[in-house]
């Protein structure tokens, strides 16, 4: 079992172009996995707890599409897309992100999922076109919001663990 800073996230600047994300969960590879592709759970994590996503769309095949869009409590929306360039299940997840408002800012995203201590250590890694795309992520307030997101995967993945366990 993972200790608690193991449990914390950790965000690296390896270059000028790179943003690394890691974070231990204590739940199996398989069930972080399912959370990031089946579209009935997408909603139930992903972002911070005040805005409310829908998952649009959801193709995971290699060049499959995906859509998520939130919306704040103001009734604000935030839509954002990509499409999906490697899938290895339970491994690896690789796509494009984008957040339409800035249309044209594609990041490359990819997600590890490592089996460690009894859990999954995730690691996602974006790679952005520049320095300034890079900077303007992080200025965005990202690394709260992924945060608070990875919190939320992580009480959604203790609960399907329970469940898994009991069934």
């Amino acid at each position: 079992m993972a200790n608690a800073e193991q449990s914390k996230q950790q965000l690296t600047l390896p270059s000028a172009h790179e943003i690394v994300i890691t974070r231990w969960f204590a739940a199996p590879p398989h069930l972080i996995w399912r959370a990031h592709t089946d579209p009935a759970l997408i909603p139930q994590w992903w972002g911070p707890r005040y805005l409310t996503t829908t998952v649009d769309k959801l193709d995971l095949r290699v060049g499959g599409q995906w859509r998520f869009v939130q919306v704040a409590p103001d009734g604000g929306q935030h839509a954002f897309r990509g499409e999906y360039k490697v899938i290895e299940p339970t491994a690896r997840l690789s796509y494009t992100f984008e957040y339409e408002a800035m249309a044209g800012h594609v990041i490359l995203e990819t997600g590890t999922f490592v089996e460690q201590d009894g859990g999954t250590l995730l690691t996602m890694h974006a790679l952005f076109a520049n320095q300034e795309d890079r900077d303007g992520m992080i200025a965005s307030g990202m690394e709260e919001g992924q945060s608070e997101g990875w919190e939320r995967l992580d009480e959604l993945t203790a609960a399907l663990a329970q469940g898994d366990a009991t069934a």
